[in-house]
């Protein structure tokens, strides 16, 4: 169940705003994401401004975004440094980084973009090069669960199916060459939202606590072929270029696990958003739909793909305004 979020105060948080030195602090609410996680901008006098995370057990857990944090500022990547936390209550005192956000950029400046993504994917060419963190591996069972997310999700709501086991066995052989490169931080929603631009011209990293140890190509994927802004498609391959060059790697054998994998995203996207509106009451998602279908099929036209296209044309239709309309008269009332 995805919940609809109060900005009340967490209890307790005089106490420990004046336990980490920022008793003098007013707070006012951020803009939050679709999970219990909450936040608020703390502005204090002496102390200056700091982002407060909400993230209440037994819902949230923040210590993986600790333990990421931890690391990558430990190998000099600009995520938020941690002033203060309390796990019992799920508070966490971090750097603010401003509201500058990569997309709302590039949105009002166009003429950044070249410059702006490949400062990006330098970030990742340099991620792809550091010892990989101590997290999960993003193995076959993640795979096929995110999969799972279309056949029990999206695809019944637009009244669609399909032979699931099939279907996840066909995923299984179109990812199983992607094995012996599961060797690298995958930050999973590395996109425009989530790359802020600081004031000292570096790029600050947000939302990462779901992060995991996968192939090399899933970060380009989320940022090159991101769901709420419109990549144009020279800046896309000049991209996958610039970071298969640096990493030394195969251009056409790193194109095909690209496909894959962006086939696969866009696969977990179009189940999550179905999901936020079935379940979430959260029907604006919906929207975004058309432009994730538009990318699953750029990825499925590579010839590796082609029998999950066949199988796709087969049972995966366009997303219709009537159909979309159909999944929204479907949505769950706002919590």
């Amino acid at each position: 169940m995805t919940p609809v979020i109060d900005m009340v105060p967490p209890a307790g948080l005089d106490e420990f705003l004046t336990r980490h030195g920022w008793n003098d602090a007013n707070i006012s609410p951020v803009a939050g994401d679709a999970s219990f996680r909450r936040y608020f901008r703390v502005n204090s006098a002496t102390r200056g401004k700091a982002i407060l995370m909400d993230a209440p057990p037994p819902h949230e857990d923040p210590q993986p975004f600790l333990d990421i944090a931890q690391y990558l500022t430990g190998h000099q990547f600009r995520a938020p440094e941690i002033y203060g936390t309390d796990l019992t209550r799920g508070l966490v005192l971090l750097e603010d980084f401003g509201d500058r956000r990569m997309r709302e950029h590039l949105d009002d400046h166009p003429e950044d973009e070249s410059q702006i993504y490949r400062a990006a994917i330098d970030t990742i060419v340099r991620l792809a090069g550091t010892p990989a963190a101590d997290a999960q591996p993003y193995d076959m069972a993640t795979y096929l669960r995110e999969v799972q997310l279309l056949t029990e999700w999206y695809m019944p709501a637009m009244g669609l199916s399909c032979d699931a086991n099939a279907f996840d066995q066909m995923w299984v052989d179109a990812l199983a060459p992607l094995a012996s490169c599961q060797d690298v931080t995958v930050l999973r929603d590395y996109h425009a939202e989530n790359i802020m631009l600081l004031d000292d011209g570096e790029q600050g990293i947000i939302d990462f606590q779901d992060a995991l140890v996968g192939h090399p190509a899933y970060d380009l994927v989320s940022l090159l072929q991101d769901a709420r802004r419109d990549v144009p498609p020279q800046i896309e391959t000049a991209m996958i270029a610039r970071f298969a060059t640096a990493r030394g790697l195969d251009l056409a054998a790193f194109q095909a696990s690209y496909a894959a994998l962006g086939a696969l995203r866009s696969l977990r996207i179009m189940g999550i958003f179905a999901r936020l509106c079935l379940d979430g009451g959260k029907p604006k998602y919906l929207s975004l739909i058309p432009r994730v279908w538009g990318q699953l099929q750029a990825n499925l036209s590579h010839p590796a793909l082609a029998d999950l296209r066949a199988a796709c044309d087969r049972f995966l239709p366009a997303p219709t305004d009537e159909a979309l309309h159909r999944m929204r008269s479907q949505c769950s009332p706002s919590r």
